[in-house]
């Protein structure tokens, strides 16, 4: 499905695979957005799939990209998002995971990853996963060394439905071991306000195949993991409704 399988996956007409949004924010909060894109490499040719699709929820987290800028904005945070689409490659997946490439996303075929061989495979993890939490690490490193404390917060949304099931939450918060303070804290906070459904660990649960927060926060670095319903960002007006509550949330 490449059109040059011996070069490189990316070339110079393709934007890079890391976007540092606010890269001085002052905020102790790093934001991330690990399927915050949903561009295709030229080199793939859409993948096989159709615009439409690319557009759904298998193509990325809907609303992640506008709310991680608003916010950004709001809380002078710095926000490090990925660029390209997660059936591309699933930059919250060990690239080495089968659905870190998935043949099959919620009844949709993917033609280009139906038979991906090694090498493949492995162009995908250098050009795109392997940078961005590459720049993850090394916001963290830097931060470290100049002693100021981080807490992570990952980004992503989720559909109002899934396989026929109506999800009721609209926001959930998704934690499993660690430094668990600012999860748990952001839970209260949540289930505090009137009129909210909140998920502790719903519609996921954060668990050995999520691969970002696991990764860098470790065993002591305060984490949260925030899950939003699509529906209620997919529209500006949304997103802005949405990054003023949990600024909000964050800044106290």
């Amino acid at each position: 499905m490449r059109d040059s399988p011996n070069g490189p996956l990316l070339t110079p007409d393709d934007p890079p695979p890391v976007q540092v949004i606010n890269p001085s924010g002052a905020s102790r909060f790093l934001l991330l957005g690990d399927h915050a894109g949903n561009i295709v490499p030229a080199a793939l040719r859409s993948l096989g799939v159709g615009p439409g699709e690319l557009s759904r929820h298998i193509g990325w987290d809907i609303g992640i990209a506008g709310l991680g800028e608003a916010l950004a904005a709001m809380l002078d945070a710095t926000f490090i998002r990925q660029t390209y689409s997660r059936l591309v490659i699933d930059c919250n997946r060990d690239p080495g995971a089968i659905d870190a490439m998935p043949a099959v996303s919620d009844g949709t075929v993917v033609p280009a990853n139906a038979a991906l061989d090694p090498d493949d495979r492995a162009a995908r993890v250098a050009a795109i996963h392997t940078p961005y939490q590459t720049a993850i690490a090394a916001e963290l490193a830097r931060r470290d060394a100049a002693g100021v404390t981080t807490e992570l917060v990952s980004l992503h949304s989720f559909t109002p439905t899934m396989r026929g099931f109506a999800r009721p939450w609209e926001i959930g918060v998704l934690h499993d071991r660690g430094n668990l303070s600012l999860a748990h804290r952001t839970l209260a906070r949540l289930n505090a306000m009137s009129g909210l459904t909140v998920g502790d660990n719903e519609p996921y649960r954060m668990d050995s195949i999520d691969y970002t927060i696991p990764r860098h926060a470790g065993p002591d670095r305060p984490y949260l993991e925030l899950e939003i319903r699509q529906d209620l960002l997919a529209t500006p007006a949304g997103i802005a409704e949405w990054a003023d509550r949990i600024a909000d949330l964050l800044a106290d």
